[in-house]
């Protein structure tokens, strides 16, 4: 499961702001004479990072200024361009409340899946009860690496699992993914190493994928199988991640490992692991140091169930 991006695309209820903030915008460029090269390298000068994708999708109006650090830049893009301030950033609506149905603010409650969406998508791949049953199958360990694109969005989620069988014949597993920005379309999955995908639909509408990952052979009762897979978007611009990315566990897993990798020079400044533990239960959260790569991590050891990622700033 994932979250999205630093700033939103735009849905239908706001494009009087998106029009009326792109509009302006691209009048005081024109008027500046600046590149936008140029006024990004004036923004990094006053120690703002904005990439030029994120620039030009905000005067083109594909995205709007979001999150805090977002508006923080556009108040010094107000100074840079010689307007007024106040005049670009009291056209951006207020921003929305991240997460939404069926899913959970970062780092914040857990929420599963709405069941009138979901049990027909299990329904159609031939898993009528996998909410129900205890699955013969254990998830051992899961790696999750996110990588997040210079605008802001997920590009892509690869995961590496280690499932151990705990009754003979064991062949495929469900995956079920939602995406937090169902206007992008559901990303393309791939079969990387040691399965193929099976049965598989999408609910386009809510942005969720279920799937069968069959395994390249049985495993019996005690043996253990690992997979590799993909998860890719299309971009730029990529699918909103609302600045997180998360697991939610049904059951118990021993160890999982979250990477969220991020586009050269785009590293937010602070990072947070956080941890809900089962239904109505405690948040915890730590911050966490970037490493030298552009990259965060953390670790859950016999964590679930529950809900365990990483947001950012």
């Amino acid at each position: 499961m994932a979250g999205s991006t630093a700033d939103h695309v735009v849905s239908g209820d706001q494009e009087g702001e998106r029009t009326a903030f792109a509009a302006q915008l691209r009048a005081a460029i024109a008027t500046s004479g600046l590149s936008l090269d140029r006024i990004q390298a004036r923004l990094r000068a006053r120690g703002v990072v904005v990439s030029v994708t994120a620039l030009s999708y905000w005067q083109s109006g594909k995205r709007q200024p979001e999150r805090q650090s977002s508006l923080s830049a556009v108040r010094t893009l107000e100074e840079i361009l010689d307007v007024p301030a106040g005049s670009l950033l009291g056209l951006l609506p207020p921003p929305r409340p991240r997460g939404g149905a069926g899913k959970r603010q970062a780092g914040g409650e857990p929420m599963s899946f709405p069941i009138e969406v979901l049990q027909p998508l299990l329904d159609k791949v031939g898993a009528p009860n996998a909410l129900e049953r205890q699955h013969p199958l254990k998830l051992v360990g899961l790696h999750d690496l996110c990588e997040i694109a210079e605008d802001g969005g997920q590009r892509s989620v690869t995961a590496r699992a280690v499932f151990q069988a705990g009754s003979d014949g064991q062949d495929r597993w469900l995956l079920v993914y939602t995406q937090d920005d169902p206007a992008a379309g559901p990303p393309e999955l791939h079969a990387v190493r040691n399965c193929r995908i099976g049965r598989a639909e999408v609910d386009e509408a809510h942005g969720l994928v279920v799937a069968e990952l069959v395994f390249d052979q049985p495993i019996n009762r005690g043996e253990t199988h690992l997979i590799e897979y993909t998860l890719t978007n299309s971009g730029p611009p990529y699918p909103e991640c609302r600045n997180t990315h998360y697991r939610e566990f049904r059951r118990p897993v021993r160890e999982y490992l979250l990477e969220v990798r991020f586009a050269p020079g785009t590293a937010p400044d602070r990072c947070w692991q956080y941890a809900h533990h089962g239904s109505g239960g405690t948040l915890t959260r730590r911050r966490l140091k970037l490493d030298g790569g552009d990259g965060v991590h953390a670790v859950a050891l016999d964590f679930g169930p529950g809900v365990f990622g990483i947001d950012w700033d």
